[in-house]
């Protein structure tokens, strides 16, 4: 699964970092981001789909690889 975050979306809520530190990240004025490719490990999907539903803009896609 590789997630993507959409920057004209966002509005640095951070929930997205909050839920799932591994795969989001925020930058210096706090905007989500994915690490490194935005791969999900298997271990971190669940954390991950939390993140984008409680995304307040719904910035955050979940894509199955």
């Amino acid at each position: 699964m590789k997630a993507a975050v959409d920057a004209t979306k966002c509005n640095a809520y951070g929930t997205c970092a909050d839920h799932c530190p591994s795969v989001f990240q925020l930058d210096e004025w706090g905007y989500g981001s994915v690490v490194g490719d935005g791969t999900v490990a298997e271990a971190e999907i669940g954390a991950a789909k939390v993140a984008a539903a409680d995304c307040p803009e719904k910035a955050i896609t979940l894509i199955d690889a």
